[in-house]
């Protein structure tokens, strides 16, 4: 959300964040707000009278300010714009992968797959989200004047789970200029990255088994839950943990890569990892799920079985990496740019 406050803000807007953390506040207060809707709407209420705010536009609403928190800001004069990531409208996990495969068995405001499935860990917790989820889809749809997707994929795949396509638009994520780089360094790569938490159903297990096929030095940068049988499964591969970065030494490491990869199982919405490394003139190999093939040319789309040949390819081949590189920068350039962006939000605003 930083990077939208800076665009807005440098463009002479008044900005002003209200955060909450279910963390800091705990698991009964995150239960009571899924469940009640959310909590202290009157805190919303109060904040957009005191600063005059003409647009309260919502992200990740769930648990603690809910669809209440649309409500308030309306009845006090603001337009409500909710911004859908992903699919936590539908999915108390919001990612909805499980059981090695996507998962859509919850949709419209049948949760309950969730809950027979624990898809939250305990029963008690699967039980608020089902609960908290299916009561609040409706009235979050209700009181948001705009509903917005990241893709075009996303939002056609928000309407088979419920979301009224009239409402719905798309506003693709965007790179801020800073992160562009002036031209590509892919034909000097030291090695292929992927980037991200360590989770399933990310794929990086499928990177890492392409990378030591195709004898190709791998990065994998990032931390989470998958870690340690990643890391086993590397062993006696050329594959290098750096952990978790900041942002400023991802962007680092990215500049000695030849080709990124983001082969990802799930249905990715419009993740950073694939947008930073086309912004960077990295070329990149992706998965056909989600939104990848929007942002991808059809060779760099690699289907189940073709991602060690994809990588060898471009890795023996430097000119190649040169001019794939050179037409993701280009790309990025033409549909990532943060003033294309803006004038695009400037439109849901109104």
């Amino acid at each position: 959300m930083a990077d939208l406050r800076k665009l807005l803000s440098d463009r002479g807007h008044e900005v002003h964040m209200m955060e909450r953390s279910s963390e800091a506040t705990g698991r009964a207060a995150a239960a009571r707000g899924m469940l009640a809707g959310g909590l202290d709407p009157d805190e919303i209420s109060a904040a957009v009278k005191r600063t005059g705010a003409d647009i309260v536009h919502a992200h990740n609403l769930h648990p603690l300010f809910g669809w209440r928190a649309l409500a308030a800001a309306r009845a006090a004069g603001a337009r409500t714009l909710l911004h859908l990531h992903n699919f936590r409208l539908f999915c108390a996990i919001s990612v909805a992968y499980r059981d090695n495969q996507i998962c859509f068995r919850c949709h419209g405001r049948n949760t309950f797959p969730g809950l027979r499935l624990r898809c939250r860990g305990s029963l008690g917790e699967a039980a608020v989200y089902a609960a908290g989820l299916s009561l609040q889809q409706p009235r979050l749809i209700k009181h948001a004047d705009r509903l917005v997707a990241v893709s075009e994929a996303s939002a056609e795949r928000l309407v088979t789970l419920g979301v009224p396509r009239e409402r719905l638009h798309v506003l693709p994520n965007f790179v801020t200029t800073d992160r562009f780089a002036a031209d590509t360094r892919a034909h000097h790569g030291r090695y292929a990255l992927v980037a991200g938490r360590l989770v399933e159903e990310k794929g990086f297990d499928t990177a890492i088994e392409a990378c030591r096929t195709a004898a190709v030095p791998l990065v994998v940068a990032g931390e989470g839950p998958d870690q340690a049988r990643l890391q086993t499964l590397a062993t006696g591969g050329d594959v290098r943990f750096t952990g978790r970065l900041t942002e400023a030494e991802l962007s680092e490491v990215r500049t000695g890569a030849g080709v990124a990869l983001v082969p990802s199982r799930s249905e990715e919405s419009s993740g950073y990892a694939l947008l930073d490394a086309l912004a960077a003139g990295v070329p990149v190999l992706g998965s056909p799920h989600g939104a990848l093939p929007e942002l991808l040319d059809a060779d760099s789309v690699v289907t189940d079985g073709g991602w060690t040949e994809a990588i060898r390819r471009l890795w023996s081949d430097p000119e190649l990496r040169a001019e794939r590189g050179r037409m993701a920068l280009a790309s990025a350039r033409q549909r990532l740019d943060e003033q294309h962006y803006y004038e695009r939000l400037m439109k849901l605003y109104v």
